[in-house]
């Protein structure tokens, strides 16, 4: 991970987390235990404060800033998808933001809700717990149902094992230059993308 200090202040990382060498941290950036922080991502707590509570994840090309004097909090489980801005705002325990989408600042995010991706999410907007947020600009569509939080909480128990299997086995190798006999495929559990669970 590319770690940077300023203005005295340091990253903090909990030692069961794991954050991808090609990672930005600095500044008042705080990374809780189990939390997974993906490839590329830029957490710069250069003006305001970053939390990542335990067992969230942040995954590839996300960034996380915020104005000075701000958090920007992920609670506990909370899942950011692929290429989503947070700045600002607060994302409650076990929600979900989805792949490029953007909540900015003073916004608050219900526990256990979903956040569609590619949402725009305005500056100061609130949800109740289990929302269904979607739309540019977004706009809360329904409620969130049973199966839908299994369905998340699966996909946020993976990147939690990711974590582990980073931590263990994960190591930078020269590519193959051809594909092997019988190449192995990744045994890492059963969660299928959402359209193929809406039955």
């Amino acid at each position: 991970m590319q770690v940077y200090s300023i203005d005295g202040i340091t990253p903090v990382v909990d030692p069961t987390a794991f954050v991808h060498p090609t990672a930005i941290l600095i500044g008042d950036v705080i990374i809780g235990p189990r939390c997974y922080v993906g490839p590329a991502a830029s957490l710069r707590g250069d003006f305001g404060r970053l939390v990542l509570e335990e067992g969230a994840n942040v995954q590839d090309t996300c960034v996380l800033h915020g104005f000075p004097g701000t958090d920007t909090v992920v609670e506990k489980d909370g899942h950011i998808g692929h290429g989503a801005v947070l700045h600002g705002c607060r994302i409650g325990r076990n929600a979900l933001v989805g792949m490029n989408a953007v909540v900015m600042d003073g916004a608050v995010i219900g526990e256990e809700s979903i956040v569609a991706a590619c949402a725009f999410v305005k500056a100061a907007f609130t949800c109740e717990a289990r929302s269904l947020v979607v739309g540019s600009p977004a706009k809360v569509l329904r409620q969130v149902g049973d199966k839908e939080i299994a369905w998340k909480s699966a996909g946020t128990a993976q990147y939690q094992d990711l974590t582990n299997r980073c931590l263990t086995t994960m190591q930078k190798v020269e590519p193959l230059t051809e594909v092997e006999a019988d190449r192995p495929r990744m045994n890492v559990g059963e969660v299928k993308p959402k359209y193929q669970t809406d039955n």
